[in-house]
């Protein structure tokens, strides 16, 4: 039998607010997912009618999630995921990727949404010889995500810790490099970064965040470039750096290099 969560079912259904759209459930709709509700729909829709480029990003943020967990689970050798703000599953998940390089690859995933939680624990089955988990917690609480991983991960060897499009939920940006600072100071050497998120940089993709942001939503705060680089800081950053998605180790017959600058990502060592 797999390996997955042994934790007991517990009933996540009533806490579900369907009249506030969440933004997993959004990104599960503009990526043409079925988990996701009206409200999330008029949200997804609004933000789409200002930024038509968001359905392009979800897709681009997801292919680098993509390369960056072949990568490290093949070339960099990782065993180990913890996957912050993963959303809502859908294909290639963070375990699916892995295991698929690595069968015996472990991984846990954290999110605070019921219903992404209620979807993980239905979905994320993992191979044999590995092990996959998931945790209710929320980003702003590192302390917790640690302990609660250290059931699933030994974290007195190398993990890498990814958070795709999620590090914009944390207001303050000092808050933020707290937080992947605290996350990463628990992990040991040869321990790995891989982060992307939006910048600020794109007038259409700001001015649909900041109405979003007005709608009642959880508000999602974009930063520019140079100060998502500084969630780097004390890390080796591998090639090519911190770069547009589509630019980072692209694959030959993938997506077009970037134009215009939307999001950016890397993936660094911990020394």
């Amino acid at each position: 039998m797999a390996q997955d969560s042994l934790r007991p079912e517990t009933d996540t259904t009533a806490e579900i607010d369907t009249t506030v759209p969440r933004s997993a459930r959004i990104w599960n709709y503009w990526l043409g997912g079925k988990d996701n509700y009206p409200v999330d729909h008029a949200a997804g829709d609004a933000f789409r009618a200002v930024f038509p480029g968001i359905t392009d990003l979800a897709r681009d943020s997801r292919a680098f999630l993509g390369r960056a967990v072949t990568f490290l689970a093949g070339e960099a050798g990782i065993r180990q995921f913890l996957d912050i703000g993963t959303g809502l599953p859908t294909a290639d998940n963070t375990h699916e990727i892995a295991q698929r390089v690595a069968p015996d690859a472990r991984v846990v995933y954290v999110d605070n949404d019921p219903l992404v939680l209620t979807h993980a624990r239905a979905l994320l089955t993992s191979t044999v010889e590995g092990a996959t988990d998931y945790i209710d917690s929320d980003l702003h609480d590192p302390e917790t995500v640690l302990r609660e991983a250290a059931r699933t991960l030994d974290l007195s060897r190398p993990v890498a810790l990814t958070m795709m499009q999620v590090s914009g939920h944390i207001a303050d940006h000092a808050q933020a490099r707290s937080i992947i600072g605290a996350l990463m100071a628990a992990l040991p050497s040869g321990s790995y970064f891989a982060f992307n998120d939006s910048v600020d940089t794109n007038a259409a993709n700001a001015e649909a965040t900041r109405r979003y942001n007005e709608s009642g939503a959880v508000p999602y705060h974009l930063r520019a470039p140079a100060e998502l680089v500084r969630f780097f800081d004390g890390l080796e950053l591998l090639a090519p750096g911190v770069v547009p998605l589509n630019d980072w180790r692209p694959d030959p017959d993938g997506a077009d290099r970037s134009g215009d600058v939307i999001a950016v990502g890397g993936v660094a060592r911990k020394p």
